[in-house]
């Protein structure tokens, strides 16, 4: 019998945030492919599209214009997914298998923000000081809606490419606050709230010191935050921000917390479009404290991204068969990403 070598064997890894396992296949990486990889064709950008709801001075749809903006500009999405209405549910407690049909009215506020003026600039090729821009908006619109009492939780997210659902290439990102705690968030938070009753530190601080003791899936790093592959990822070049201080939410950041954000945001997603010298698409969004007024001293600030990304600009993983009905899969090692991430130069491939 041969001795496991999680290099060479399936596995499964798991997740302690939300108490999942991932199917891990490092020897199915071998098999040979015969697929295609070409680096994507892009379209030249201009610096302003007058064709943009986005960009400064625009019409947008429901007929109201942008200002002449030089900064972030945030305004409520114009098309809401959330609905801010109240209204009044009736109960109907003779309804057949009522147990089986729940049904809870859902309230909330969804906002856009525009990451600057510019129609051709993403986060990796902004200078630092304007993404710091950005994360003081972030700041800014956590605290205000936050401070709703109506508001339980504020997610911040960014979907970047045309892949990921993004309906305008404009950069921006979306912020949805809602009196509900979302599904996958309540996870989190009992998770993380099990693991700092049972040893009194939070998840996250014991995991970024155990990750940057082994050196295997560290990414970047600075004086406040780590960037890494989880152990855990599901997707092929997976990544997480981690604070180094217990940060609860975006809050509670320092001066020098801010622009070490910021830096490691660009070094980060500079390595993504270098990866295959393409705008590399992307889903991601913070996670940190609801704004339930509760005692939220187990959360602990992170950031995900989850790009589909897989062998070249146009080649992707499609969650399928076993992952849709069974559980999630992934073919390379957190290490192999990680290390090949690593690799790559924190100077953007256009200016190469």
């Amino acid at each position: 019998m041969n001795t496991f070598d999680q290099k060479e064997h399936s596995h499964r890894r798991y997740n302690p945030l939300l108490d999942e396992w991932v199917l891990v296949s490092p020897h199915r990486a071998k098999r040979p492919w015969q697929g295609q990889q070409e680096k994507l064709s892009e379209e030249v950008r201009p610096k302003y599209d007058e064709k943009c709801y986005l960009c400064p001075t625009n019409t947008r749809a429901n007929g109201e214009k942008n200002p002449d903006y030089s900064e972030p500009y945030v305004f409520t999405n114009d098309f809401s997914a959330l609905q801010n209405e109240q209204v009044v549910k009736i109960e109907n407690s003779t309804e057949a298998y009522s147990e089986l049909f729940k049904t809870e009215p859902e309230t909330g506020i969804c906002r856009v923000v525009c990451f600057s003026p510019r129609h051709d600039l993403t986060l990796p090729e902004m200078e630092v000081t304007n993404i710091e821009s950005v994360v003081r908006t972030w700041i800014h619109e956590y605290k205000t809606l936050g401070a709703d009492p109506a508001i339980n939780h504020v997610q911040i997210i960014e979907n970047k490419g045309s892949i990921m659902g993004c309906s305008n290439p404009h950069p921006h990102g979306q912020i949805w606050a809602q009196k509900s705690i979302p599904t996958l968030v309540k996870k989190l938070d009992q998770q993380q709230k099990y693991y700092f009753e049972q040893h009194k530190i939070t998840l996250l601080t014991d995991y970024i010191t155990a990750e940057l003791a082994k050196q295997e899936r560290i990414v970047a790093e600075n004086e406040d935050f780590v960037v890494l592959v989880p152990y855990w990822a599901v997707w092929p070049y997976e990544t997480m921000i981690i604070s180094k201080r217990n940060i609860q939410s975006i809050e509670s950041f320092s001066a020098r917390e801010i622009t070490n954000f910021a830096r490691v945001l660009k070094v980060l997603t500079t390595k993504y479009d270098n990866l295959f010298e393409t705008s590399f698409p992307y889903s991601a969004g913070i996670h940190q404290a609801p704004t339930n007024g509760q005692n939220n001293e187990h959360w602990h600030f992170h950031m995900n991204f989850y790009p589909p990304l897989l062998r070249s600009a146009t080649v992707k993983k499609f969650m399928a068969g076993y992952e849709l009905l069974a559980e999630a899969a992934r073919d390379i090692t957190p290490e192999q990403s990680a290390d090949r991430l690593k690799s790559l130069s924190e100077k953007h491939y256009k200016a190469l």
